[in-house]
């Protein structure tokens, strides 16, 4: 079987559409309540998750069969956890001030529900190269909800888009004013249910029948 058959293209791209950890499977989603105020933050968390359940996806199949049964658990969350540990230096190091917005929430990855999913339900019965696809597209899926559900918080409730005004500030004068409501939690929690609406009303019409 060829590294971009038919069946690795659909471990790929399944989770980023019909099987999308979060509008599908509703995984993941205190995280993504949590650090979608603004776009670049919410980006930054997308692809740390991406980053880390790609290589502990990997990591575990290559273990898969060396690993007893009975501690599995505890391997798994080794691997996350020094994972997550070299991501949040890296991020500490380099992008200091988005490990200040993402706060804890960079640590709670080691309890995500997508990426502890994948590895017992992916990782451990798979090899390495579609375990890598399928940890990619389980974070890609995620990272697209927390970068649809920032990049319209922020827009519509600061008017900027990475930090960058957006909305001219003629719009401003004539009486325009930021949604305020947008930086509240209780919008990303009504936007996520939207978002997940039109998926489940538009894309997935023929799982229905």
């Amino acid at each position: 079987m060829g590294l971009f058959s038919k069946q690795n293209k659909e471990v790929f791209l399944n989770p980023i559409n019909l099987d999308n950890p979060v509008m599908v499977q509703v995984l993941g989603i205190c995280s993504a309540l949590a650090v979608t105020a603004q776009l670049k933050p919410a980006i930054v968390m997308g692809l740390a998750v991406t980053i880390i359940t790609a290589f502990s996806n990997v990591t575990i199949s290559i273990l898969r069969n060396t690993v007893p049964n009975r501690i599995r658990i505890i391997v798994q969350l080794v691997v996350v956890a020094a994972l997550v540990t070299i991501v949040s230096q890296i991020l500490k190091a380099f992008a200091y001030d988005v490990s200040v917005q993402l706060s804890v929430y960079v640590g709670l990855i080691i309890t995500n529900c997508i990426l502890m999913g994948r590895l017992e339900a992916f990782a451990m019965t798979n090899k390495p190269w579609p375990s890598l696809l399928d940890g990619i597209g389980s974070g890609l899926g995620y990272a697209l909800i927390l970068v649809i559900i920032g990049g319209l918080r922020e827009f519509f409730g600061r008017g900027s888009l990475l930090g960058f005004k957006i909305l001219p500030q003629g719009l401003y004068d004539a009486g325009y004013l930021d949604n305020g409501m947008m930086a509240m939690p209780a919008m990303a929690m009504i936007l996520l249910g939207c978002v997940i609406w039109i998926h489940r009303a538009y894309f997935v019409k023929e799982n229905k029948n």
